[in-house]
């Protein structure tokens, strides 16, 4: 049976992510309030907890799961080949909505779906978010919604979509826009936007000048 916890409830939200984190450390799925929509999310270092995600989503390994972390110094840890324009678009926007992609370390013992070695990275701009990253480390958060449907703003439309494949949920209220992510490709010698989302090309050339756009 799934629990949920009320994160504008000063209680109800230091025994939620207590519950949450503790969740995340078996393997099981969480669901949580980001910058964004609600996400869903499992231990990024539990391949049973990732097919698990990917499974309640009804989503195939073709569409590999991001990745989210509460502090930019976890990205030593996971990433390679990381330039000094992929750290300048760190310094400029996280925590926020800038998805980055870049080749993860090849030693990590993980299973995100067909990732050809990359990573798709970011710390959200949401306090719950974070504080539950800061305690269980790297997760593996993909949009709370089965395939298909639309992303989630408030916790109903997760659990209503979700269920019980889901262990616990933690509510922090209505998101701020379902805006998605912008996302850019790090791995190469030149940033590369794959993804227009709350972030423009104009904000990221900003940092990065010579940002290309993907056809």
């Amino acid at each position: 049976m799934a629990r949920r916890y009320d994160c504008n409830d000063a209680t109800d939200r230091t025994t939620g992510l207590r519950e949450a984190a503790s969740a995340v450390r078996r393997g099981e799925l969480v669901v949580l309030p980001t910058d964004t929509v609600y996400g869903i999310g499992a231990d990024a270092f539990s391949s049973e907890g990732v097919a698990d995600l990917l499974d309640a989503k009804g989503r195939g390994r073709n569409m590999p799961t991001p990745v989210l972390i509460g502090s930019p110094n976890t990205l030593h840890g996971l990433v390679t080949d990381f330039s000094e324009q992929a750290w300048e678009l760190v310094d400029a926007f996280w925590p926020g909505a800038l998805t980055l992609v870049a080749k993860h370390q090849p030693s990590l013992q993980w299973d995100l779906g067909d990732t050809r070695g990359t990573v798709a990275v970011r710390m959200p701009l949401h306090p719950v978010a974070i504080e539950l990253l800061t305690e269980v480390g790297p997760m593996a958060v993909s949009s709370a919604n089965l395939t298909g449907h639309p992303s989630p703003e408030d916790c109903d439309a997760a659990q209503g979509m979700l269920g019980d494949s889901v262990s616990v949920y933690l509510d922090g209220g209505p998101t701020p826009g379902i805006v998605p992510s912008s996302i850019v490709d790090v791995t190469g010698r030149i940033p590369v936007l794959l993804r227009a989302g709350a972030l423009s090309v104009e904000d990221l050339r900003k940092v990065v000048p010579d940002l290309e756009v993907a056809n």
